[in-house]
């Protein structure tokens, strides 16, 4: 057992074998050491993400190492039968990769019972072992920037089906049409750990597959007040608030606000609650019309903001400042000068549907509000009672230009000796460009030197949070933003210090970053070797 630190809040506790991940998982679950706020478990890991205030590093490392790894919890008696259109781009590849013909291989992942293991990557998304072993695909080289919801696929010693749309790096050998995850149902997830799983050739299935239709509002919610009618959206127009904290076990990461202290921000200048849901505006380009009368603030990026009142008279206002609108007036944003997005609020609050306890859309996951359209006709009103609206706001740190080179501080780990001397000293040596593939499931970075790993072997997937750069094949850093997928299996070389985050969401394509080391590659003392039980 060894104790690998990842941020500043969280570390990666490494075991020998599957078995004994799941088995410490349910020892930690059963009965919990304070100061633990969320594990994610993987193949050979499990990510604690613990309270730095309640309880640190050693001292939890020292405890959990006392639990057992040998006594398992009951699993799921769950059988479902999956039908698989054997159609997948990488099966020919893949087949030939493995020495063997496409029909061969097909037939040996039909003939296979399959078992899910745990949860991750993405809600739905199942890791599944074969009963009789033997997989080892090797993951692509370079992952996919995005994959069809509902591919089969392969990697390691995984099966698993991709339940949305998303990036990824798995070997594609066929498509179902099930689908993985559905809020209407009553278990969203389709697939559970513990479940058995057969697959069958879709041709020869007689299941048929009824998806729900999505159910669009009809008219606005009793009791709301103003509105906004959207004019334009820009490039993305999305609600958010703070986030799901704490739904690992269903597969979300915590999505929310890219810059969080822009976000309380805007609620505190017009007297709401910090976590009420926000428009966040990605590169300016949003317009939208009220009708009554509200306050509004807008903050985060610094972009032009103007004013065009029902008379057609134009004004030039200023952000981080509360702005009384009437109706018939709009509020028009241009381009951002300096970061990227930005965030408006309104006074009393929107009127905004919540799905599993936030309003965020999560841009990986599709969970929560779709993004906004125009002609959307946003309702305000949420809380009857608003603090004070506030005049004293101001950014948290100047926000960077495209042109700028933005320093973040790093903790490297907990995959650092999985890499080359030389690669651990270029991460902070060159600057990193930040490309125009970035957006909120993180930052995909471009440097001269691509980083060379020193282990060529296949990692085994494992726990990610906000702000770990992996590292694909290829070399080029992935920073993870806020709907980063829950595992990877790629190594992390470092992760931002979680006080760096907010500004990691505003760099815009086209800035680059520098990476300011400010703690070393640690294993964390009393780490105890893989032959270890029970204290």
């Amino acid at each position: 057992m060894r104790f690998l630190a990842v941020n500043l809040s969280s570390f990666l506790v490494e075991l020998s074998s599957l078995d004994e991940t799941l088995a410490l998982f349910d020892s930690l679950s059963a009965a919990p050491e304070k100061g633990i706020e969320e594990i994610i478990p993987a193949a050979r890991t499990l990510l604690v993400r613990f309270c730095p205030r309640e309880t640190s590093l050693a001292p939890l490392a020292e405890k959990i190492a006392r639990h057992s790894l040998t006594q398992r919890a009951a699993r799921s008696s769950q059988q479902v039968t999956i039908p698989v259109h054997y159609n997948g781009e990488d099966l020919p590849a893949l087949a030939e990769l493995l020495g063997i013909e496409v029909q061969a291989l097909i037939r040996r992942h039909q003939e296979s019972v399959w078992n899910v293991a745990f949860t991750g990557f993405a809600p739905g998304f199942a890791y599944m072992v074969s009963d009789a072993g033997g997989w080892q695909t090797p993951r692509r080289s370079t992952p996919r920037t995005r994959i069809p919801a509902g591919s089969v696929a392969l990697a390691g010693e995984f099966s698993g089906i991709y339940p949305q749309a998303s990036p990824g790096g798995w070997q594609l050998i066929g498509q179902t049409g099930l689908k993985m995850w559905d809020l209407s149902r009553e278990q969203p997830a389709l697939l559970m750990p513990g479940a058995q799983v057969n697959f069958i050739d879709a041709a020869k299935s007689t299941k048929t597959v009824s998806l729900p239709a999505r159910v669009l509002p009809q008219s606005l919610p009793e009791g709301a007040g103003a509105t906004l009618t959207v004019l334009a959206t820009g490039l993305q127009t999305l609600w958010q608030d703070n986030g799901r904290v704490g739904k690992a076990g269903m597969g979300l990461s915590e999505s929310g606000a890219m810059d969080k202290s822009a976000l309380h921000a805007a609620n505190r200048i017009v007297g709401n609650p910090g976590n009420s849901p926000c428009l966040e505006i990605t590169q300016g380009g949003f317009r939208a019309r009220v009708t009554g009368d509200v306050v509004i603030s807008v903050t985060g990026a610094q972009c032009p903001l103007t004013l065009r009142t029902a008379q057609g008279e134009r004004y030039a206002v200023d952000g981080y400042r509360p702005l009384n609108l009437v109706t018939g007036d709009e509020i028009h944003f241009g381009a951002p000068a300096r970061g990227l997005r930005s965030y408006l609020a309104v006074r009393g609050g929107f009127i905004v549907p919540q799905s599993l306890g936030s309003a965020a859309r999560d841009s990986l996951a599709q969970v929560g509000p779709e993004p906004l359209g125009v002609g959307d006709i946003l309702a305000t009103g949420a809380h009857s009672n608003p603090g004070p609206v506030q005049l004293a706001e101001l950014p948290a740190s100047p926000l960077p230009m495209p042109e700028d080179t933005v320093t973040l501080d790093i903790v490297l780990g907990p995959r650092t000796d999985w890499f080359t001397a030389q690669a651990v000293e270029l991460l902070t040596a060159q600057r990193w460009r930040v490309t125009p593939q970035s957006n909120r499931i993180g930052l995909r970075l471009a440097g001269e030197q691509p980083l060379a790993r020193s282990q060529p072997q296949e990692l085994p997937s494992e726990g990610t949070c906000s702000g770990s750069i992996q590292v694909p094949a290829s070399g080029q850093p992935v920073l993870f933003l806020h709907d980063h997928p829950l595992t990877g299996g790629y190594p992390v070389i470092a992760a931002v210090a979680e006080y760096h985050l907010d500004l990691a969401g505003q760099i815009p394509p086209g800035a680059s970053i520098r990476f300011n080391v400010i703690r070393p590659f640690l294993e964390i003392a009393g780490s105890k070797t893989s032959d270890h039980r029970d204290a």
